[in-house]
């Protein structure tokens, strides 16, 4: 069985939220984050650099959310994709984990990159319903639960963007994400 590694309100939440989303059975490893116990022997032999998440696939390790869930859609995903497909995901996954993370987590730039990124997004989102149109994708897992995140941790108001807005309410609903991100809330 698929072993998902993370601490509490770490980012294994994001990959929780797509295990639910395929359905597949998988045991989550608590790490007791406070205790050290992501920098003990065992768990470097999975992850060197000590962070979560992780995962264990058989004989397979895998850590950074982003690649994670890249692997877990190309492995379990519902929906075969197109090369063209497969760099449109990979370019949502990589742009939610660095610029859009960058750009919400860090303070000091904060204030002028919320709406150069906010903006755009409602743009697309104004058009379709998802990401890559009319049909949910990991890369709405992976961009949707930095937006959610925005208003759990940083508590910022994102009603002056109603379709991202909506978007972020329509992904809170899924029963997935509610198994995971929206049962840390």
């Amino acid at each position: 069985m698929l072993k998902l590694y993370g601490g509490a309100r770490s980012r294994a939440s994001i990959v929780q939220w797509y295990l639910e989303e395929l359905g597949i059975p998988y045991e989550f490893v608590m790490l007791d984050m406070q205790a050290g116990e992501h920098r003990k022997p065992e768990y470097l032999a999975i992850n060197l650099m000590g962070k979560v998440p992780a995962i264990v696939d058989g004989d397979f390790q895998l850590w950074e959310s982003g690649a994670i869930l890249l692997y877990l859609d190309e492995k379990y995903g519902k929906t075969k994709h197109s090369l063209e497909e497969r760099a449109k995901i990979a370019q949502w996954v990589l742009f939610a984990n660095s610029t859009l993370s960058t750009g919400v987590f860090m303070e000091a730039t904060r204030e002028q990159e919320l709406p150069r990124l906010m903006t755009p997004l409602n743009e697309i989102l104004q058009r379709q319903q998802f990401l890559l149109g009319g049909t949910f994708t990991v890369a709405d897992v992976a961009v949707g639960s930095v937006l959610a995140y925005i208003a759990m941790l940083l508590k910022l108001d994102l009603s002056t963007y109603p379709a991202l807005f909506t978007y972020c309410k329509r992904l809170s609903e899924r029963p997935a994400f509610q198994k995971s991100i929206g049962s840390r809330n």
